[in-house]
């Protein structure tokens, strides 16, 4: 015992205790050791004992022949057990004992451990030890969840808000002792803060509303990107940039945000209208859905009327007022737009949407584009790959075709070889490369219909038309022109850049468009009257110019659209997996059907 205590320099660890009445039980030999035989141990556990008498000197065990060495702290964890008759130690010890449960670990290594658990298991892991729940109180910990979790990188003490206007926080306090107004920052106390908090009253009970998100409103949809900013989580409404330069960024406008004034509470606030952020509130609806309420609709209101907000928002949405406008068609278009999304005063509901997923063997990257359509301005659609064929979903549509309908289908085993240029500005001679495409493709689709009903007659006469039909469809393929190739190139192996011209005739809003493109494709386009009535996919080429740009020609209305990548990092937004993504595709399209 005296060995114990003079190696722990802390008296009788309970430990030692507990392991010197068990050698009292086995080895009771050792109890009646002398003071002076325990001193010449502990001088030779202190002088590096040579364990086994083996060493580099050949010796009988020396303290000048050492090879493993054994500190002061080993005696106290082997505890006397470990020391034998005739001053040698138990051959079997190597090294300290491993611990025997999570709890013995050190404080620091456990903190450490808790770090890489997800937030929402740390509340079970407290609830096992008071040790646990201590440990718990870690600022490193919940720092570390807010980082990885949602990406909040910032040091409360040093916390700055982006994304927010200055008009939105500061406010003028006037004293009325002094005739000249001072400002107050409106920001967080954070002093008073820790991340603890953050995670547990802000973060985590709205983790859920992250990502990207699809407005119902009506035709024209929408992009929403719900963000972690700094102690702010905030929901921009993307808008594309003003037509015709498509290859602009996108323009922001905050629609509501959701922050933390006092430690543990969340306030939600509308950022609509122009009198700055009021009270607003947010209801989760069902999984993947969302609503948003402002409690203060007068916010909304302008001293001029409708006439003031109109015009306010015709800048904002258009960047032009409506005398610059010539186009009457154009004229009402805008202005059905402003009367249908203005009556919903920000009280919307929100559905999510995912990014595609990518494989290697895309075309380009899958992810969202802007276009030009004609004097429907510029609008959001979807691009994304499903085997042979490509798709481009519209997130952002008109009265015409609405968003979540498909507006572009690329058939990628159809691929068109260009003429010379000379023969390119002839709308006739691509209208003849494109629509003979369209006509094999329709025989095709013909031949398989009387096939499967050929088989639903009989097991024999199906078998036998089933085999006319597919000599069918193998004459149909072998009769493509020279016109037509089969196969893409991945992304990782495009083909080399030819002269690209649009046909005289082709209207094109965006009167830069590039001058050479990678490859062709046919595809089909969807148009439509008002209203989405009598719907029709009507034949097209589609050409993919680079990595960010691809363009669509719609022969049947002579026009010709230009994609641009929308390169915004958006977080939150990738499908877990493709299944998930086409279920997306098909909840969108019922939306608007």
């Amino acid at each position: 015992m005296a060995v114990c205590a003079r190696l722990c320099g802390v008296g009788q660890s309970r430990r030692c205790r507990r392991r010197q009445r068990q050698n009292q039980q086995d080895q009771g030999s050792d109890s009646d050791m002398d003071e002076e035989e325990e001193e010449r141990i502990v001088g030779q556990r202190q002088g590096d004992v040579v364990v086994g008498g083996g060493g580099g000197g050949g010796g009988g065990g020396g303290p000048e022949s050492g090879v493993a060495t054994a500190g002061p702290s080993d005696a106290c964890e082997y505890g006397s057990d470990h020391v034998k008759r005739g001053g040698s130690l138990d051959r079997t010890s190597t090294g300290p004992p491993h611990p025997q449960s999570l709890a013995d670990l050190p404080p620091e290594l456990l903190v450490e451990i808790f770090s890489l658990l997800p937030g929402t298991a740390l509340p079970n892991v407290a609830l096992i030890c008071k040790k646990f729940r201590q440990i718990l109180n870690t600022e490193t910990i919940w720092r570390r969840r807010c980082m990885e979790e949602f990406g909040m990188n910032e040091d409360l003490r040093k916390m700055e808000v982006g994304g927010v206007s200055s008009r939105d926080l500061y406010v003028k306090r006037v004293n009325p002792r002094v005739k000249s107004g001072r400002f107050m920052k409106l920001l967080p106390d954070y002093e008073h803060m820790d991340y603890r908090d953050v995670y547990t009253h802000f973060l985590h009970p709205y983790r859920h509303i992250l990502g990207l998100w699809q407005p119902d409103i009506g035709p024209y949809g929408g992009l929403l990107n719900v963000v972690v900013d700094g102690l702010f989580i905030i929901g921009w409404m993307y808008l594309p940039p003003h037509d015709p330069r498509v290859e602009d960024p996108m323009r922001r406008r905050p629609l509501f945000r959701i922050h933390m004034w006092e430690s543990k509470k969340a306030t939600v606030e509308c950022m609509y209208g122009h009198k700055g952020p009021h009270k607003g509130d947010i209801q989760t609806v069902k999984k993947d859905e969302f609503s948003t309420k402002c409690n203060q609709t007068d916010h909304h209101r302008m001293p001029g009327g409708r006439q003031e907000e109109f015009r306010t928002w015709l800048e904002e949405e258009w960047g032009r007022t409506l005398e610059e406008i010539f186009h009457e068609h154009m004229q009402e278009l805008i202005l059905m737009k402003f009367i249908y999304t203005s009556q919903y005063d920000n009280c919307l509901t929100y559905r999510r949407i995912y990014l595609p997923p990518a494989t290697p063997t895309d075309l380009l990257q899958p992810g969202l584009f802007k276009g030009t359509y004609g004097s429907h301005g510029l609008e959001i659609v979807m691009l994304s790959f499903h085997e042979t064929s490509a798709r481009a979903t519209k997130l952002t549509g008109d009265p015409n075709v609405p968003a979540g309908q498909l507006t572009l289908e690329v058939d990628l085993t159809r691929r068109v070889v260009l003429p010379d240029l000379e023969q390119q500005r002839n709308i006739e001679e691509l209208s003849r490369l494109v629509l003979g495409v369209h006509e094999e493709v329709q025989r095709e689709a013909e031949q398989q219909a009387k096939a499967s009903s050929a088989t639903v007659r009989g097991e024999a006469e199906g078998a036998c038309g089933g085999a006319s039909a597919a000599e069918g469809v193998e004459a149909g393929h072998g009769a493509c022109s020279d016109s037509c190739e089969p196969g893409p190139s991945s992304i990782n192996n495009p083909p080399e850049a030819q002269p690209f011209v649009l046909p005289l005739g082709v209207m094109a809003r965006n009167e830069v468009y590039p001058r050479t493109c990678r490859q062709c494709f046919y595809g089909t386009g969807l148009i439509a009257g008002h209203g989405f009535t009598s719907p029709e996919r009507t034949p097209g080429l589609f050409v993919l110019f680079d990595k960010d740009r691809f363009g669509f020609i719609w022969l049947e209305l002579k026009s010709f659209s230009l994609y641009s990548r929308l390169t915004d990092h958006l977080a939150h937004a990738h499908a877990p997996n493709m299944e998930r993504f086409e279920a997306m595709l098909r909840n969108m399209q019922s939306w608007t059907s």
